[in-house]
């Protein structure tokens, strides 16, 4: 389970040769803009820009007077009568699964020069993937695909998909396998009935849209970073927004750290929400939740 990161988861049968008609084109052609746009998810609910939001990848929990838009974990259950976003880690490996990613799968992790693989150093219970080669993203989308679907038939609206940014981080991964890799995850989404949205990466927010054809967009804390524009300039109002406590950025002329500096931003997203980091649970120490 993911929780948060300061910076710059087969209903239809045919969805497995699908992705792999996806990954083979995008591997000979190269990205084309738009061959994952519109026609593809025309078919997708996009998320309700307006009501109640929470971000619950911590722990699941009800809110009282309800919700209508709740993202959670691909391990938990949908919210009923809201619209329902699955969490799936896409780029790295979950804690808890180093063993069964070591054994089996070890070939499709990054590897140092020492041929060690690589933990991300901010979650080190996570090993970063390589989707680098067609062979090593085959081998992803076949443990990733999985997870996707099982969001569809547990009842989930959309997925969100994290760590698009691990090429940008760690450079022995090549950007245009990891721009494959994040395109074929949109296919599998939107053949599942999905909507798929971009998990941070404010840089890719317009390639996001426009050449991998994710729906809405998914961001961290882009009011304490001032990327909050750029999200919106790409998805209009399908951004769903999270602040955390522990990093609000300053308002006024005194500077004062407040939650009113995230209110208070002309390019924050219709739905905005400011949490604690850790996404603990009602009643739990140090929760925290207000919407704008």
């Amino acid at each position: 389970m993911r929780i948060s990161r300061a910076r710059a988861v087969a209903l239809v049968a045919g969805v497995a040769s699908l992705a792999s008609v996806a990954l083979a084109g995008c591997a000979s052609d190269g990205l084309t803009s738009g061959e994952s746009g519109s026609e593809v998810n025309a078919g997708v609910a996009l998320p309700p820009t307006s009501g109640t939001f929470d971000y619950q990848l911590g722990e699941p929990y009800a809110i009282d007077g309800g919700i209508d838009v709740v993202a959670r974990d691909s391990t938990a259950a949908p919210e009923p009568g809201a619209y329902s976003i699955c969490y799936v880690n896409g780029f790295q490996t979950q804690p808890g699964e180093a063993e069964a990613w070591l054994g089996e799968r070890g070939g499709l992790l990054l590897r140092d020069a020492s041929g060690e693989p690589v933990i991300d150093p901010d979650w080190p219970d996570e090993y970063i993937l390589d989707p680098s080669t067609s062979r090593q993203r085959d081998g992803i989308l076949a443990e990733i695909e999985p997870v996707i679907t099982g969001c569809a038939e547990a009842g989930f609206d959309a997925v969100e998909v994290d760590n698009l940014d691990t090429f940008t981080r760690f450079g022995a991964i090549d950007e245009t396998g990891a721009l494959e890799l994040a395109r074929a995850y949109v296919d599998v989404a939107h053949a599942s009935g999905l909507a798929i949205g971009q998990k941070n990466s404010a840089e890719l927010a317009d390639r996001g849209r426009d050449e991998l054809g994710f729906d809405f967009a998914v961001t961290e804390e882009c009011s304490a970073y001032a990327e909050c524009g750029t999200y919106s300039a790409a998805y209009g109002e399908q951004v769903l927004q999270i602040e955390y406590l522990d990093n609000l950025p300053a308002a006024g002329a005194a500077a004062v750290i407040s939650t009113d500096a995230v209110c208070g931003d002309p390019d924050r997203a219709p739905l905005t929400i400011i949490r604690d980091r850790d996404l603990v649970g009602v009643g739990a120490e140090g929760y925290f939740y207000q919407q704008c």
